[in-house]
């Protein structure tokens, strides 16, 4: 009777042990990937296709970021104003911006300062479509090649591979293929963390994305204020300059936003520090 209640009992289960293992388990036993690519590693560090994007969101620490390829009209009232509140900061600029003569004396300046130089590619190349982000645009001896020609740049600067090992993709956009190859090239592969708008101070009245330098510092307060981790671990970016068209400009607004992170005690600091 007992053997008989027991056949009974594994006819009954097993076909909902099945479903539930088929309920977490995709087709061809794939476990599915988190939302928007996204990773979690051991280290504390967010991971989006390869590139990581936040450090670690368990200290109240955080990274402010510029890039630069074009304008570098806020180059000097930046530089003045982390001066001012003793933050240091890190700087992702393409070849065309090294090469450029009317930069110089502020790239020495910066890099004097203490401020992390990084690469940014040489002529701020679309590596992947707008649209389909798997396609790429390049192959990759023309990735390499444009990103070498960046550090060619650098080093008339004194600045080696080995001095910034982190790379900051073009138009911030990017997919796994482009992690691999940055990977290749013995580097390593870095973005904003997304969630506030700061990357839109380059936008121009005319475009439909415009945002207002009020409207760009009010999306980052109210992420601080109401996510539990805040702005812990955060990357974020900024540009050095921007389109004369757009006359509202985010850097003019720079102390005020260094006092804000500092009055809610955040640790600012260097990318190679945070990541």
């Amino acid at each position: 009777m007992l053997i008989v209640w027991l056949c009974f009992l594994c006819w009954f289960i097993v076909p909902e042990i099945d479903n539930c293992v088929k309920d977490a388990i995709p087709p061809g036993c794939v476990a599915p990937e988190r939302k928007n690519h996204q990773k979690y590693i051991p280290d504390g560090k967010t991971r989006i296709r390869g590139a990581i994007i936040r450090g670690d969101s368990t200290v109240r620490r955080l990274a402010i970021v510029f890039t630069g390829d074009e304008y570098a009209d806020g180059g000097k009232s930046i530089r003045q104003t982390l001066a001012k509140n003793r933050v240091p900061a890190s700087f992702f600029l393409t070849g065309r911006f090294y090469r450029n003569p009317d930069f110089r004396t502020l790239i020495r300046n910066l890099k004097k300062d203490g401020h992390y130089l990084g690469a940014h590619s040489d002529q701020h190349l679309l590596y992947c479509d707008w649209r389909k982000r798997d396609s790429l645009l390049v192959d990759q001896t023309r990735f390499r090649t444009d990103l070498d020609r960046n550090y060619v740049e650098m080093r008339q600067y004194g600045i080696s591979k080995k001095d910034a090992r982190f790379f900051l993709p073009p138009y911030e956009w990017y997919n796994d293929t482009i992690a691999a190859w940055t990977h290749q090239a013995g580097l390593q592969l870095i973005s904003y963390t997304p969630g506030t708008l700061s990357h839109a101070d380059y936008t121009t009245p005319d475009l439909p994305n415009y945002r207002s330098s009020a409207i760009i510092l009010k999306s980052i307060y109210e992420y601080e204020q109401h996510r539990p981790a805040g702005l812990n671990g955060f990357v974020l970016l900024l540009h050095i300059g921007t389109h004369p068209d757009r006359t509202d400009k985010l850097y003019a607004h720079l102390d005020e936003l260094l006092r804000y992170l500092q009055t809610k005690n955040y640790n600012l600091v260097r990318v190679n520090e945070l990541l």
